[in-house]
């Protein structure tokens, strides 16, 4: 598993506790190739909170003391809370949804990328987003899911950007927006997650295998779970 990184690998996964997050944790945990991984939350110490951006920085300079990671990924994200469900019409768009939407979507993970980055080894190192398919503007054709399709097309944009930055400094990154795929998960459940979604362990080790056979070149490109190169 991820034969393209050196051996005795260090790898970080950020919202480790949700269910895909858990499945990297999991399987990066068993590989023989993997010296370490470590896994933030909001109950982990260091903590880390997209509510509270102070704990962003704090958490990546907590472990700016340790080794350089190999591997970074962002498994976090929010598509509904239970109280509120995704926007179908114009009419359901409120500002309390929107920016909790965003905050965890969009805010958080581009303070990932901000405090996170500098964190990436020199040699190979792989920082991965997780995004949606349907925040790709260009293969929107039902509508509908307002703030989270946005907020994961914002995110889209903050990832092409911020590899065009860290490629001058780290050519040997990859930063690279992926989609899982619909997922057995609580994000899934009310959308029939449970029937018509794979379970994580299966999904993350797809999107292992995707990170593995990225070079550099692809680096800001916005990649499917089995491969396939997604439009923005």
């Amino acid at each position: 598993m991820m034969n393209s990184l050196p051996d005795q690998f260090h790898a970080l996964v950020i919202g480790a506790s949700g269910t895909i997050g858990a499945a990297f944790v999991d399987l990066l945990e068993q590989s023989p190739r993997c010296a370490s991984v470590r896994g933030l939350h909001r109950q982990s110490t260091p903590a880390i909170d997209f509510a509270d951006e102070a704990s962003v920085a704090d958490a990546a300079q907590a472990l700016a003391s340790g080794p350089r990671y190999h591997l970074i990924v962002n498994a976090t994200g929010v598509l509904h809370d239970g109280a509120t469900m995704p926007e179908k019409r114009l009419a359901d768009l409120n500002y309390p949804q929107m920016q909790a939407t965003f905050m965890a979507n969009t805010f958080g993970p581009a303070l990932v990328m901000r405090h996170f980055a500098p964190l990436l080894a020199g040699e190979r190192a792989i920082m991965a987003m997780l995004s949606a398919k349907v925040g790709s503007i260009g293969d929107n054709r039902l509508g509908g899911w307002y703030s989270y399709r946005a907020s994961k097309a914002a995110l889209n944009m903050l990832i092409k950007t911020a590899a065009i930055e860290v490629a001058r400094t780290q050519k040997n990154s990859v930063l690279v927006a992926l989609h899982p795929g619909t997922v057995n998960s609580r994000l899934s459940k009310p959308f029939r997650g449970e029937i018509i979604g794979r379970p994580a362990q299966a999904a993350a080790t797809d999107m292992l295998q995707v990170l593995d056979a990225l070079t550099p070149a692809d680096s800001g490109s916005f990649r499917s779970y089995n491969g396939a190169e997604l439009p923005w």
